[in-house]
């Protein structure tokens, strides 16, 4: 079955451009009939959506190129966790905020292109005759564009699709809020589903990211409620206490344990993109900030994420002859954002332990731990944030099969200070100021830090929720880059990236739709504009 929704899918793509009218045509081929046999009107839109999340499609382009551009050359570096040892672009490009536009719009054009038709799709075939669906479809719809959001702010959301061809934007405050409702109804969808007698989903034989029950969607769902919630705790505290609230209390629940999360399924054609990046073109490389902390905190999950290194580097001098060692072969060895370098020395240090067959994770019950203990450090709840901080780190090393969380939950080891493999002047001092024990009497300020630093392990590789959050609270403490080549200077070297600007495809074809969205965005088009819930304080 599957075997001929993917190949209906290569079908399916259409070129993109920046006008939403065009992105909303139907130009896939495929007939009414062709979409009602065994159910391929819902597998089909399902199959695309829940892959689309982790763009990794052959659409007569190739794969996996599309998931580097979207994902790991901006979210995956910019959250501190991964780097590419080529010097790409001449050693200047997103890694020392010399951003390209071909590299950042992808995201953008390729959720609008491909995923964003399809959910409308969904939603107009199934909301009065296949609810559970719709439901379901709602919350993969804000999965998919909470992301989106993330990196740029305002979106299209409530308007895509309309039968007017209007599209107005959504203020990032607005369109968090009808996340939240969006979920909210998918979740009062699903409680009439429970427990009901002789009941199979619909949605069940298409579920490539959980088991097809409508009790994990609804965990799913309060969950995603808990972290959309957390993440507008500064820009709209009482609406983001009463939302998390409200989620918490469900009686269905939320994911508790290890085994709960959402990962996209590898089981039949659908591989893992940051591994083929990884394993077959060997760029997805420890970021510093990773190596400082890691090592630092000796933390046991270290041989879980990434490989040491293989070997030893032998330089060569001007002769050409191997002349001095540099002893790497065995140590966890990571490259500093923003150094401009212009080698593929780096080469010899530690790859990400990720594979094409290793499921790509978008939300684990580790996560939602440390979305309890910072609600609880917020007087959100009555639950002991340091009790829910020890539990996350516990989820996260059940989740690894990593032993020995007792002992590091008793640690005081600290950041390590980072020393480039080949180049001095990268090296900088250990940021992280924390240390894994958990402390009461520390400020809330430094328990936060705690408690976000341990979700930013615990999130990994999940760049896009890493980098939100890392913006969002500051959080753990990166690596600034050595060199900032952003343009007219507009981010600050300290500060950071604070999100991506909106593709050139905009601009240059419907420059009224652009400028709604920069009007939407309150702010100039560039990278140093903090988005709504970024505010810059965290009490």
């Amino acid at each position: 079955m599957r075997g001929l929704i993917y190949m209906i899918m290569g079908l399916m793509f259409v070129s993109c451009t920046g006008r939403f009218k065009d992105l909303n045509t139907d130009k896939t081929g495929i007939t009414d009939e062709d979409m009602q046999v065994d159910l391929n009107h819902l597998g089909i839109p399902l199959n695309v959506i829940q892959q689309g999340i982790y763009f990794n499609y052959d659409y007569g382009k190739g794969k996996n190129w599309p998931y580097q551009l979207m994902q790991n050359l901006s979210a995956d570096m910019f959250s501190g966790y991964m780097h590419d040892y080529k010097p790409l672009n001449g050693g200047s490009h997103n890694s020392d905020y010399n951003l390209q536009d071909g590299w950042n719009g992808t995201l953008w054009e390729n959720t609008y292109a491909y995923i964003m038709p399809q959910i409308k799709r969904l939603e107009d075939s199934t909301r009065l005759k296949y609810p559970a669906v719709y439901a379901v479809t709602e919350i993969l719809k804000v999965e998919v564009m909470h992301r989106v959001s993330d990196y740029y702010g305002p979106v299209i959301y409530t308007s895509f699709g309309n039968k007017k061809m209007i599209y107005l934007p959504d203020s990032q405050q607005d369109v968090y809020y009808r996340f939240l409702d969006d979920l909210k109804t998918a979740v009062e969808i699903l409680e009439n589903y429970v427990n009901l007698a002789g009941y199979t989903p619909e949605f069940s034989r298409f579920d490539l990211l959980l088991d097809g029950k409508v009790e994990s969607w609804i965990r799913f769902a309060n969950s995603l409620r808990l972290r959309l919630a957390i993440r507008m705790a500064m820009a709209d505290p009482d609406r983001a206490r009463q939302e998390f609230v409200d989620a918490f209390a469900d009686p269905h629940g939320i994911f508790e344990e290890p085994a709960q999360q959402v990962a996209v399924t590898t089981d039949d054609e659908y591989s893992n993109p940051l591994g083929e990046i990884n394993r077959v073109w060997g760029e997805v490389y420890m970021n510093a900030s990773m190596e400082s902390i890691l090592n630092g905190f000796d933390d046991p999950r270290r041989e879980a994420f990434f490989e040491p290194c293989p070997d030893d580097v032998l330089l060569q001098d001007r002769d050409g002859r191997d002349s001095v060692r540099i002893p790497l072969k065995g140590q966890y060895r990571g490259i500093r954002q923003g150094t401009m370098f212009a080698h593929t020395l780096y080469s010899a240090l530690s790859k990400i332990y990720v594979n094409v067959q290793t499921k790509p994770i978008l939300m684990t019950a580790a996560e939602v731990w440390f979305l309890r203990a910072e609600a609880a450090l917020r007087g959100w709840t009555t639950e002991d944030p340091g009790i829910c901080y020890e539990q996350g780190i516990r989820c996260s090393f059940s989740q690894w099969q990593v032993p020995g969380v007792e002992t590091y939950l008793q640690s005081d080891c600290r950041a390590a200070d980072f020393e480039d493999a080949f180049t001095p002047g990268n090296n900088i001092k250990a940021r992280c100021l924390v240390t894994p024990r958990w402390d009461d009497a520390a400020s809330d300020e430094m328990k936060l830090e705690r408690i976000i630093t341990q979700k930013w392990l615990a999130v990994f590789p999940e760049g896009c929720e890493a980098w939100a959050e890392q913006r969002r609270t500051g959080y753990p403490r990166l690596f600034p880059v050595r060199y900032n080549n952003s343009r007219n200077g507009c981010v600050d070297t300290e500060k950071m990236i604070r999100r991506l600007s909106y593709p050139s495809s905009i601009f240059d074809s419907d420059n009224g739709q652009y400028e709604m969205l920069v009007d939407a965005l309150g702010g100039p088009d560039h990278a140093g504009t903090p988005l709504w819930w970024d505010t810059g304080r965290n009490f």
